[in-house]
């Protein structure tokens, strides 16, 4: 019997906590609940992928020295700073170097080895949902070619995870079929910003972080794979989170040319932890960037997430469930 595989990796926690294990949790049992209403008989696995302690020594060896400043102290907003600021800018800056983004990587290869199927059945499907910064991680990990250096301590790691999809390079056409991606909350549209090179240096090279042209490779094998139909991919965005961006008029133009591979549409989370008055109120003020943390992280609640999520499932595995 195939397996719907829904594979989830957490981002970045602009609350006052970083993620723990169990971030996704509610989010699982709304789309099972959902699912199970539906259709009962769908076998389904959920694997929710941790990296949240890979960061954090070297971030608490940066977070000491700045409290060793007696400058420090005068700083505002140092309880943002060395909470939130330091989560998502940490995060960042230390998944771009090779070192520490090993970590996260080598972590990350280990938990899917060990839920995924050696040998998948021919008709399994996977699910991808990321949330902030875990979207870069995931389309770094499968499709940059930073990771090509055999030299490196991850490349087995995300070779043996490239080789889990179908339509990923080194060989596209083993792993399990890639059905949907979900993204929450994603500051992935800036990847645009990486093509923003002269005619010159791209006919010299290809930027080692860009994910674009092996990505346009596994969207345009899925497409005829699929009999050519669009991939489906849901962009939630809640209003007050200054971290997620559109992407549906940005990843056509990114990979996508012909606007044929994708199914993307981005979708807008209600406020309803907010009076329409209150969303009015904050929605342009300082207030706004305060709320934000919340924001960020809502979608693993979110009952608009659970309904569109599950919607795709359903469609891509029974389309008259849906």
């Amino acid at each position: 019997m195939a397996t719907d595989y829904v594979v989830f990796i957490h981002g970045v926690n602009t609350r006052e906590e970083r993620e723990v294990k169990t971030y996704a949790d509610k989010l699982i049992e709304g789309i099972d609940r959902e699912v199970a209403s539906h259709l009962p008989s769908l076998a389904r696995k959920y694997i929710s992928l941790y990296w949240g302690d890979a960061n954090k020594p070297e971030e608490d060896k940066l977070l000491k020295r700045l409290q060793q400043s007696p400058t420090w102290k005068k700083m505002w907003f140092r309880k943002f700073r060395e909470q939130q600021l330091m989560q998502f800018v940490g995060d960042a800056a230390l998944y771009i170097s090779r070192h520490v983004g090993s970590k996260v990587v080598i972590a990350i290869a280990q938990q899917l080895r060990e839920a995924l199927p050696t040998h998948p059945a021919p008709g399994d499907r996977m699910h991808l949902v990321a949330h902030s910064w875990g979207t870069v991680i995931l389309f770094d990990v499968l499709f940059a070619a930073r990771w090509d250096n055999p030299d490196l301590p991850a490349y087995e790691s995300v070779r043996k995870i490239r080789q889990g999809i179908f339509g990923v390079k080194p060989e596209p056409l083993h792993g399990i079929r890639l059905s949907s991606i979900h993204t929450m909350g994603s500051p992935i549209a800036f990847f645009n910003l990486i093509n923003v090179v002269s005619g010159e240096e791209q006919a010299k090279q290809i930027a080692t972080h860009d994910i674009t042209p092996q990505l346009e490779a596994l969207l345009e094998q899925l497409y005829q794979a699929r009999g050519q139909k669009p991939l489906p991919w849901r962009n939630f965005i809640h209003p007050g989170d200054p971290v997620a961006y559109p992407l549906a008029t940005i990843m056509p133009d990114l990979v996508d040319g012909k606007q044929q591979f994708l199914d993307i549409q981005d979708m807008v989370t209600s406020n309803a932890d907010l009076s329409d008055f209150l969303v009015q109120l904050i929605s342009n003020s300082f207030l706004a960037v305060l709320h934000g943390g919340d924001a960020h992280g809502s979608y693993w609640e979110s009952r608009d997430v659970v309904k569109a999520i599950t919607e795709v499932i359903l469609r891509e595995t029974h389309p008259l469930a849906a």
